[in-house]
């Protein structure tokens, strides 16, 4: 076991700096009296202890992470701090082990997909845990303690490639890793306060400004209330988290180059960024005209609001709602299923695909179109002006391979465990991309679904915000044999 002493040692750290937030929920807890703060104690107490435990006897440790060592971190990482975050829910609300997780692993991997109810009534210390759970998974747990603990900071490169979202990873915004990772957080926190002063002057009250903006930042989707963005029903809200949504759904590398820059030139000139803006620009408009022409709203004008609100939120796997989607006529409900699969920008807080893996795989077709014309010819492959390397081409084949048989075949398992196919091909596609609504008997919450379901979508949801690879990595005997 000794090989892996590094991976456990910065386990052992990682849950010991998770557990210090369980104390923002204390402080609610005890300052509103409603009778949580002892859960939350345990909770700190019991999970500083196992951090505690695992880190000690290894502490002297000081081999570094080999980059195969990164996948394994990132796995236990986020397996152990989704189990660790089920503990408070599992005490205070004595909801059976696999809800706990589920709602957990929903919160971490910023997935949004509840069981619960009655959200409006909880203790408050709970309601704000759901979204700080969120938060801190946003740009990623270990991504944070990197940024934080100069003691983590061994393997930091291969920990960062294992857990950053997209298929070009090689790219560093500071000579140090560290360094990278404060910067990722400092522009993170700095649009979560800015989003937050901007809801409370639109009219929500301070914990509700706050908490959304938690959830908006890091394109997460759970709300204080059960009836989400819509309990409301205020258009100024709705349009100001549409713009949130967007720039939180944007490569946080591209904020911090035009902050240090000073200058618009790196929007303006990003082909993905372009794709993207044009993808919702069409999304929305189809929808639209849609809902207009079904009658589903009174005006065009109000069509637009929902149609532009919903089309922004599902796309960005954000997962907020204005409107109950699975209600909606025709295809719509799958149809808004399904363009969570394109994702938002690589290096943002979204799930799905990712609109650079969009944008690759259509050029990778139409030069295959050209190549049938003209057989000899040789036509790079390139992303802004810059060829990209072969093998980032094949990654991304790959990546499109392996999220169609993943896709395929948990839809198969959980449609031999729930009635509705619906309901199976959904939630699939929602844990998947890290999306949250579904439909069928999910549409409303995810309470109704078999407890085997639910831990099987909680892998589903791991799988999906560590993109698959990193995970299935493990499954294979190349990985321990080396």
């Amino acid at each position: 076991m000794r090989a892996y002493a590094p991976v456990q040692r910065v386990a052992g750290l990682l849950l010991l700096f998770v557990s210090l937030g369980f104390v923002p929920p204390i402080v609610f807890a005890l300052v509103a009296a409603d009778g949580t703060a002892g859960a939350f104690l345990i909770s700190l107490l019991s999970i500083s202890a196992i951090g505690s435990l695992l880190y000690w006897p290894v502490r002297n440790n000081r081999r570094e992470l080999r980059v195969a060592d990164g996948f394994l971190v990132v796995v236990a990482c986020w397996a152990a701090v989704a189990l660790a975050g089920a503990l408070p829910l599992f005490l205070v609300l004595e909801v059976s082990l696999a809800d706990a997780v589920f709602e957990s692993t929903s919160g971490i991997t910023t997935t949004g997909a509840t069981v619960l109810s009655g959200i409006d009534d909880m203790p408050i210390a709970i309601r704000w845990y759901r979204q700080q759970l969120q938060w801190m998974g946003g740009l990623g747990i270990i991504v944070l303690a990197v940024a934080i603990l100069p003691i983590l900071r061994i393997g930091g490169m291969e920990i960062y490639k294992a857990e950053i979202t997209g298929p070009v990873k090689e790219n560093r915004l500071t000579p140090r890793i560290a360094q990278t990772a404060k910067a990722l957080w400092l522009i993170y926190i700095g649009l979560t306060l800015i989003c937050a002063l901007a809801l409370w002057a639109a009219g929500m009250n301070l914990f509700d400004a706050v908490t959304h903006s938690f959830t908006t930042i890091s394109t997460a989707g759970f709300s204080t209330y059960d009836a989400s963005v819509g309990h409301f029903d205020s258009a100024l809200i709705d349009w100001l988290l549409v713009v949130f949504m967007f720039i939180a759904s944007m490569n946080f590398a591209w904020h911090f180059l035009a902050l240090r820059r000073a200058t618009a030139q790196v929007y303006l000139n990003n082909p993905e960024l372009k794709l993207f803006g044009l993808l919702l620009l069409v999304i929305s408009l189809l929808i639209t005209v849609l809902l207009w022409q079904q009658e589903v709203y009174e005006s065009f004008w109000e069509s637009l609001r929902y149609a532009v609100f919903q089309a922004v939120s599902y796309t960005t796997t954000t997962g907020f709602a204005t409107a109950d989607v699975y209600l909606w006529p025709g295809t719509l409900p799958l149809l808004m299923i399904l363009i969570s699969g394109l994702g938002g920008c690589a290096g943002s807080t979204t799930g799905g695909f990712k609109i650079v893996r969009v944008y690759l795989v259509s050029k990778q077709g139409v030069r295959e179109l050209k190549r049938l014309i003209h057989p000899h010819s040789v036509v790079p492959l390139k992303l802004g002006g810059r060829t990209l390397n072969p093998e980032i081409a094949n990654a991304v084949w790959g990546f499109v391979s392996l999220y169609i048989v993943c896709i395929v075949i948990l839809t198969l398992i959980v449609s031999s465990l729930e009635n509705d196919l619906v309901t199976s091909v959904s939630v699939v596609f929602s844990a998947m991309n890290n999306l949250g609504p579904a439909l069928g008997e999910a549409g409303l919450h995810w309470g109704g679904l078999s407890q085997a379901t639910k831990w099987l979508m909680s892998f589903a949801m791991l799988l999906g915000r560590l993109e698959i690879f990193t995970v299935l990595v493990l499954l294979t005997p190349t990985y321990w044999r080396h």
